[in-house]
């Protein structure tokens, strides 16, 4: 089963960024994939600052990204950026941290205004830490987020709309997969064939 971390950068207890990624993880969950959710505001702050990359809770932060096939990767707008927690985080992952990793980005902001950090400030980043497919984000407003006395929920329109490129994520990283699949098992064949044909020559050429 494909294993999807959502990973979100809001600093808030009360952030909508994470109920637009819980939305996400729930959709995919109920694909057939293994969700899970890391906060990295609930990370040791000292660790995470000081880069300590050898704390319990740090290795395994960074353990569950390694291990992801995708990403889910959800930020808030901070100065027309993605925010300083999420950028302390991913400082923490190798060069090549989202090697062979398809990724979906996503922007909670209150004004259209923000709609390109995506392509202009977390896009680029992900794209530098060797992501093998970023796929089309979604920037979803604030007031699309609906507060109550019940759960918190998603205008109609923007779920339909996110829901979209949940599915077009999902539909990328199976397509990923699959091909991942197919060369590691034409390599396994390529391995084979070149022991029998070592073995035949072994065979005719012993005395």
């Amino acid at each position: 089963m494909p294993k999807l971390l959502a990973l979100t950068g809001s600093p808030s207890g009360n952030s909508r960024t994470a109920v637009v990624a819980d939305h996400v993880v729930r959709r995919l969950s109920h694909s057939g994939f293994e969700t899970s959710h890391l906060a990295v505001r609930e990370l040791p702050a000292a660790d995470l600052l000081s880069a300590r990359r050898g704390e319990p809770e740090i290795r395994r932060a960074l353990e569950a990204v390694a291990e992801a096939d995708g990403l889910i990767i959800a930020t808030p707008v901070y100065k027309a950026s993605y925010t300083g927690l999420l950028k302390a985080f991913l400082d923490l992952l190798p060069q090549d941290g989202l090697a062979g990793k398809t990724v979906l980005p996503l922007v909670t902001g209150g004004s259209l205004a923000h709609v390109l950090t995506i392509d202009y400030a977390l896009r680029p980043v992900l794209a530098a830490l060797g992501a093998r497919h970023v796929t089309a984000g979604r920037f979803v407003l604030d007031s699309s987020v609906e507060r109550g006395a019940g759960p918190d929920r998603l205008r109609p329109e923007a779920e339909l709309d996110l829901f979209q490129a949940v599915d077009e994520f999902a539909d990328a990283l199976h397509a990923s997969l699959a091909g991942r699949a197919s060369i590691a098992a034409g390599a396994a064949g390529e391995a084979a064939s070149a022991a029998g044909s070592a073995g035949v020559s072994a065979l005719t050429s012993a005395p």
